[in-house]
């Protein structure tokens, strides 16, 4: 169990956690959505969990991302995620 600010993550949730974090396409609201986590708790948790270098480029990639903040999104984009990610397992959002 990994605790992040007040909550307790499996290593499963965490796993999943920092996958929709590297993903393009899945904002930090999905994120917040699903486990509760702001963008500045994601930020910290992957801080901790990652390698630097791999932090660092984490980072890099996620300023310039304009899909991970739903704010720089193009307006025609809605979802959370991509249409065919339905098949990941323990997405909750895809098992609405």
């Amino acid at each position: 169990m990994t605790i992040t600010g007040n909550k307790e993550f499996s290593a499963i949730e965490l796993d999943r956690i920092i996958e929709m974090a590297w993903e393009d396409r899945t904002p930090f609201d999905a994120i917040k959505f699903q486990f509760g986590l702001a963008e500045a708790d994601v930020k910290a948790l992957m801080k901790k969990e990652l390698k630097f270098r791999s932090y660092v480029l984490w980072r890099k990639r996620v300023e310039n991302c304009k899909t991970k903040h739903v704010g720089k999104r193009i307006e025609g984009i809605n979802r959370f995620k991509c249409k065919l990610q339905r098949a990941i397992t323990n997405n909750k959002i895809s098992k609405r």
